[in-house]
């Protein structure tokens, strides 16, 4: 079993103090000889998860907001960790295939651990149309689009020239000087969930993160559709001859039972928010708390165990993450069940 965290920015890390304060700070000039409180946190916290056994980051991207930059920050932290993979969340719909291309080589060879990509084909229209990109969120060629621009992206890694006929990324002899730093290209991951979504995953996806419903009441309901969604793409891959696998994302947290856990993280939150709506919170949070990772470290232990079984071999943890967070969780959950799995 692989454990991964979001790296540490506004959008992402809702209930840090450290944060907070970075965003306001960002508003302002640096004093002389001092950088970004935003990206020293985020870099302290990255040391402390690799240090406590966590194997990637996924540096989630928000263009219109106070997030740093993704591929600078996945960069300048990236390349001071010795195995943590660097992903970067990456949008089609802003960016040329190209331009990914090289972006990505250069950060696979600056990260001894190497980068994945996350491929994301949802959308904030306003972000898109404020810097240059196009949605496409009423069609389904999104999907194709995204094909293409991982079509593109794989060709230039593993070709000398690479050509493709294609309706968003047409390319001729398309060239990259860098290689890939291991005999195996960097990974794609993605989350795409319609009919057409699964078949894009299906072709191009290396990694899907299992998607679930935001009505789900159970954690039993939540892993039979799990299950569901897992034997679903097993059958589409069989028919592709292709291998996908299978990744979960639940929040995390501590307690003497899940309920008392949920409350913590959604106090947590809610400290640092203008005029919370703590109900809207606690809603917008339950499914994915409903993954069971909640509660007493042995129960979340338990149910890391569950996961496995069904086939899941990546748990990216959601999370208020501090230095303090992923050093417990490394403590208390994943070197006690690596210990017990061996």
């Amino acid at each position: 079993m692989q454990f991964g965290l979001y790296g540490t920015n506004g959008h992402v890390t809702v209930g840090s103090p450290e944060i907070a304060r970075a965003i306001q700070e960002a508003k302002g000039p640096l004093e002389p000889g001092r950088r970004d409180k935003q990206f020293e946190f985020g870099l302290d916290v990255m040391l402390a998860a690799e240090r406590s056994g966590f194997d990637i980051i996924l540096f989630a991207e928000r263009h219109l907001g106070p997030d740093m930059t993704t591929w600078v920050i996945a960069g300048a932290i990236g390349s001071r960790l010795e195995r943590m993979r660097s992903m970067v969340a990456v949008h089609p719909g802003l960016w040329h295939p190209a331009l990914v291309a090289k972006l990505s080589m250069t950060l696979d060879r600056v990260c001894k651990g190497g980068m994945a990509i996350n491929l994301v084909t949802g959308a904030n229209e306003a972000e898109f149309q404020m810097f240059g990109g196009t949605a496409l969120l009423d069609t389904d060629d999104r999907y194709v689009r995204a094909t293409e621009f991982v079509r593109v992206i794989e060709g230039m890694w593993r070709n000398e020239k690479f050509s493709m006929d294609g309706k968003f990324f047409p390319t001729r002899d398309a060239e990259l000087r860098l290689r890939p730093r291991n005999p195996t290209p960097p990974e794609m991951f993605t989350a795409a969930n319609t009919e057409r979504g699964r078949e894009m995953v299906a072709e191009i996806g290396d990694w899907w993160f299992l998607p679930y419903k935001r009505d789900i009441r159970t954690t039993d309901e939540l892993l039979r559709e799990l299950e569901a969604s897992i034997a679903d793409m097993r059958a589409r891959t069989k028919r592709t001859g292709r291998v996908v696998r299978f990744g979960f994302n639940p929040f995390v947290g501590f307690g003497k039972d899940a309920a008392t856990a949920l409350e913590a993280s959604v106090a947590r939150i809610i400290a640092h928010e203008h005029n919370p709506d703590t109900n809207k919170i606690r809603r917008s949070m339950l499914p994915a708390t409903l993954g069971g990772c909640m509660g007493p470290p042995a129960d979340i232990r338990r149910q890391i165990g569950r996961f496995r079984d069904m086939g899941i071999e990546l748990v990216l943890f959601k999370m208020t993450a501090g230095v303090r967070d992923v050093e417990e969780i490394g403590a208390e959950v994943i070197q006690p069940y690596r210990r017990d799995a061996a």
